[in-house]
């Protein structure tokens, strides 16, 4: 997506945003230099949803899935991950049950090591 629009997206209104989707998905699609119905066949959609989603006008999750798929730009879903946070009181407790070196052997009687040398 383009980074013209990084820095304000908290001043745009929410459709402001979806048009921008929209435009940053027709980027895409023309720089892999793929046409609407090219898009839509790969996609399996109707090349009117293309249209409209790349006018603005705001896709179901579904569909934005299956252009990023056909896309090849799935990657760009990552960013709506969020990694579990750990506190920092966790992190202690993680870090104090953390085995700091491995458990002495037991040790075998010389009664029994004489036995096992027999």
């Amino acid at each position: 997506m383009p980074t013209s629009y990084i820095g304000n997206l908290e001043a745009m209104a929410d459709p402001a945003i979806v048009r921008e989707i929209g435009s940053s998905l027709r980027q895409i699609r023309l720089n892999k230099n793929l046409s609407q119905v090219q898009l839509a066949e790969m996609s399996g959609l109707n090349r009117i949803t293309i249209s409209r989603m790349e006018a603005g006008r705001a896709p179901t999750l579904l569909t934005l899935v299956q252009v990023l798929r056909a896309l090849d730009r799935l990657d760009i879903l990552k960013a709506f991950r969020e990694e579990p946070q750990v506190s920092p009181l966790q992190l202690l407790k993680l870090k104090a049950r953390e085995r700091k070196k491995a458990s002495p052997r037991p040790r075998i009687p010389m009664r029994d090591k004489k036995k096992r040398d027999e």
